[in-house]
């Protein structure tokens, strides 16, 4: 199995100026918490200009829907136009570009609690950790639950979350 270059993805997505959130256990990485992921998750702005970019980044990253088989479905202005959750493979590593994420919160709804960082040269927008640890508070998943720890502490050793 390959190992996925998240950063590489991000870089697309960068290069095609798309408008995402990064969301999910890699905002919580790249924020310090040493928790692992196995995919890279995205609240992405679903404007008719932004649908695009991103269409055009999935393509360049040959894009399709994870556990169809045989079938290489791929994504759509329509499904990018949704708040529903796209999972998807590319060249690069799993992906999950969603329209929404807990409590039906999009894109513009997740900038107050976002903060922009310096990976690599570049600057990326992500889910401030705090915000996350709470999305996970409210979770029944075990992985979620193990993970609470780690999220508090590193809450707590940067207060001005």
């Amino acid at each position: 199995m390959r190992t996925a270059d998240f950063l590489g993805i991000l870089e697309v997505l960068a290069d095609r100026d798309v408008d995402f959130i990064v969301v999910g256990a890699l905002s919580a990485v790249i924020q310090g918490a040493p928790v692992t992921t196995f995919d890279l998750d995205i609240v992405h702005s679903r404007t008719p200009d932004n649908l695009d970019r991103l269409l055009g980044a999935l393509e360049s990253l040959n894009a399709y829907y994870r556990g169809h088989g045989e079938r290489r479905q791929v994504p759509s202005i329509s499904h990018l136009a949704s708040e529903g959750h796209q999972l998807l493979s590319t060249d690069l590593g799993p992906l999950d570009v969603l329209g929404t994420i807990e409590g039906g919160l999009d894109y513009q709804d997740l900038l107050p609690f976002s903060k922009n960082l310096n990976l690599d040269g570049r600057t990326f927008t992500v889910l401030k950790i705090s915000k996350y640890l709470a999305f996970k508070e409210d979770s029944q998943l075990e992985k979620d639950r193990a993970r609470l720890p780690i999220l508090r502490a590193c809450v707590a050793q940067n207060p001005e979350e």
